[in-house]
């Protein structure tokens, strides 16, 4: 019967909890992309606040619709990159599984890639429904809970960047 040694000096830590963070940020963002689309219309608006709106769109590019305008291959291209990127994020986090900052940082990111990766398999296109706008700049491109999964994910890599460098 094998034993656990319990003197190693190698941290234990599970790649669970952080694929755990990321499933969750790919069920909250494909049940809030559902709810949008059941409820509201293409281009469909609801006002909130003064500076906010939920409307239902649909980008079939990348981060602010750069490509949107292309044939049809790039969802194909934004799909291979999202899958390339889940593998190597995967690779890290078991590799690094103890430090928590940067592994929630790419579990965030993880789970926001898969998430409009999943929309772009399914439906062609990435379905955004959060729009802020202020009257003297604009709207400002709708977007989703997996694009704020990733840009709250890249803001913590940065701040992990920022500690590590500094100590």
């Amino acid at each position: 019967m094998a034993t656990k040694n319990r003197f190693s000096s190698k941290p234990k830590s599970s790649l669970i909890p952080w694929l755990g963070i990321a499933a969750i940020v790919i069920l909250f963002d494909q049940i809030t992309k559902i709810t949008i689309q059941r409820t509201f219309s293409y281009a469909q608006e609801m006002v909130i606040t003064s500076y906010f709106n939920l409307v239902l769109a649909y980008n079939k590019g990348a981060a602010f619709s750069f490509l949107s305008d292309q044939g049809g291959w790039q969802r194909y291209f934004f799909t291979a990159i999202a899958l390339a990127a889940a593998g190597y994020i995967i690779y890290l986090l078991k590799k690094h599984a103890g430090q928590r900052m940067f592994c929630w940082a790419l579990s965030l990111i993880l789970g926001g890639a898969l998430g409009n990766a999943i929309d772009r398999l399914f439906y062609g296109h990435v379905v955004d429904f959060l729009d802020f706008h202020w009257k003297s700049w604009g709207h400002f491109p709708a977007f989703n809970i997996a694009d704020s999964a990733i840009c709250i994910g890249a803001a913590l890599f940065i701040i992990d960047e920022l500690r590590r460098v500094n100590k």
